[in-house]
C-alpha cells in the first residue's frame, strides 16, 4: 500500500491567521470566542461566536478575485497558499498541474445567501447580485484554489456536515493510495457568521447562549454547565503526499496519515444515535485501516461539541472502540478554544493532531471545571492545562448532522 505523509500545513482560525498563531493559542489554552462583531446580534438570543479576526484577504489573493468569493472561499485560498508555501510547492507548476483537491464544506456561502435573499425580497423578487450562485455553492472554495494556483487534478467537495473536513481527508488518503494522485490538497472551509445561521442553529437549540457576560467560557465540552456549541469559522489545508514522491523532492514530513474510517448512523436528521454503536464503528474502522490497536493511540482529539448529546455519546463510543485502553487515553476537545467550525472542524482538528505529534503535547480542554460524570463523561479530557508527553499516534473523529461519522489516524513519521 502506498504510504501517505503530510508535507504542508495552512490555517485560518478563530485563534489566528496562521498555523503558528493557531497552535500557540491551543498550547496556551486561549479562547477565540468573544462577542459577535460581524453583524448586529441585538435581535438574537446568541450574542457570541468564534470569529476569524483581522483577516486581510489581500495578503493571499488579488482584491479583484477576493470580491468574487464568499468568506469560506477566501479562507480556503489563504490556507492553501500557506500550505503550498510550507510544502515548497507554490512555484512547482509541474507538480501542481497533477495535484488534486479534496475539500470539506458543510454549507458554503451562507452570508451570500442571506444578503441575496434580502435583495430578492426588497426588490419585489426582481433582483439579486449577479455573482450570487457562483459565490455561495460549496464547490467554489476548491474551484478558487484550483484557479489561484493552477491545480488541475481531480477537484472534489465533500459535504457531510460537521464531518466534512475529516471525510475529505479520508477520501484524499484513498485517492493517493490508489495511485490516482501523488499530491492532494485536503481540508475544509466554512463561514456561518451571520444572523441567518445564528437563528437557524439556535432554533434547533444547538447553540450556547447563557454566557453573554463571559463568552470565553461558553464552549465547555464535557463540563456540567455546558449548554451548546459556539459557532466557529475558518479554513485548513493539509498537503498530503505519497511518501516516495515526497522523499524524492526532499520534502519536510510532519506526520504520516495512517488510516480513515467512516460510518452513518441512519438514525436522525440532527441527533446522534445515543447508543453510540455506529459512531464508534468509524473509530474501530480507522484503527483497523491504520493497522494499529487501541493501546497504541496516545491522543484522541474529540468532536467534543459542548452539547449534552454529543459529549456523553462520544464518551460511550470511546469505551466501545477502545475498551480498557479508553481509561488511559489522553482526550481533549479543542472546540473549547476554537468553537465549532462545522465543515472545517475535522480538518482543523486533524492539524491539531499533527502538531500534537510534532511537539509531543496534549492540548487542553479549557473551561472544564467540573466533569459531568453523572452525565456519562467519565474519561480523561485533559482539563484546562495541556501536558507534554510522548505522542506517537493521534486520532480525531467528527460527527455531523444526518449521522455522518468520520475518523482519521496520524502517526509520527518513521522512514
Amino acid at each position: 500500500m502506498r504510504r501517505v505523509v503530510v508535507t504542508g500545513l495552512g490555517c485560518v482560525s478563530p485563534l489566528g491567521n496562521s498555523v503558528e498563531e493557531t497552535w500557540k493559542g491551543i498550547t496556551e489554552g486561549k479562547s477565540g470566542i468573544a462577542a459577535i462583531t460581524r453583524y448586529d446580534s441585538t435581535p438574537f438570543k446568541v450574542k457570541y461566536a468564534a470569529e476569524v479576526k483581522n483577516f486581510d484577504a489581500s495578503k493571499y489573493m488579488d482584491p479583484k478575485s477576493a470580491r468574487k468569493m464568499a468568506n469560506f472561499s477566501k479562507y480556503a485560498v489563504a490556507a492553501a497558499k500557506m500550505a503550498l508555501e510550507d510544502a515548497k510547492l507554490i512555484d512547482n507548476k509541474e507538480v501542481l498541474d497533477r495535484t488534486s483537491i479534496f475539500l470539506g464544506v458543510g454549507i458554503g456561502g451562507f452570508e451570500v445567501t442571506e444578503d441575496s435573499l434580502k435583495s430578492y425580497f426588497e426588490t419585489n423578487k426582481t433582483r439579486i447580485p449577479p455573482m450570487t450562485v457562483p459565490m455561495l455553492i460549496p464547490n467554489e472554495a476548491a474551484a478558487n484554489i484550483s484557479i489561484a494556483f493552477g491545480i488541475h487534478g481531480a477537484t472534489h467537495t465533500i459535504a457531510t456536515a460537521c464531518a466534512s473536513g475529516t471525510d475529505a481527508i479520508g477520501d484524499a488518503l484513498d485517492n493517493i493510495r490508489s495511485g490516482r494522485s501523488d499530491v492532494v490538497l485536503s481540508g475544509g472551509a466554512e463561514c456561518t457568521q451571520n444572523g441567518f445561521a445564528n437563528l437557524g442553529f439556535a432554533v434547533l437549540q444547538a447553540l450556547s447562549s447563557k454566557w453573554v457576560d463571559a463568552p470565553e467560557k461558553a464552549s465547555r465540552p464535557f463540563d456540567k454547565q455546558r449548554d451548546g456549541f459556539v459557532m466557529g469559522e475558518g479554513g485548513t489545508i493539509l498537503v498530503l503526499e505519497e511518501y516516495e514522491h515526497a522523499k524524492a523532492r526532499g520534502a519536510h514530513i510532519y506526520a504520516e496519515l495512517l488510516g480513515y474510517g467512516g460510518s452513518c448512523d441512519g438514525y436522525h436528521l440532527t441527533a446522534p444515535n445515543p447508543d453510540g454503536v455506529i459512531g464508534g464503528r468509524c473509530m474501530t474502522l480507522a484503527m483497523k485501516d491504520a493497522g494499529i490497536t487501541p493501546e497504541q493511540v496516545q491522543y484522541y482529539n474529540a468532536h467534543g461539541t459542548s452539547t449534552h448529546l454529543n459529549d456523553s455519546g462520544e464518551t460511550k463510543m470511546l469505551h466501545m472502540s477502545f475498551g480498557e485502553a479508553a481509561k488511559k487515553l489522553h482526550i481533549s476537545s479543542t472546540k473549547s478554544m476554537t468553537g465549532h467550525c462545522l465543515g472545517n472542524a475535522g480538518s482543523l482538528e486533524a492539524l491539531v493532531c499533527i502538531k500534537a505529534i510534532e511537539n509531543d503535547f496534549i492540548p487542553p480542554t479549557i473551561n472544564l471545571d467540573e466533569v459531568d460524570v453523572e452525565g456519562g463523561c467519565d474519561l480523561d479530557y485533559t482539563p484546562n492545562k495541556g501536558i507534554f508527553t510522548n505522542v506517537d499516534v493521534a486520532m480525531s473523529a467528527n460527527f455531523g448532522f444526518g449521522g455522518h461519522n468520520g475518523c482519521v489516524v496520524f502517526r509520527k513519521f518513521q522512514a
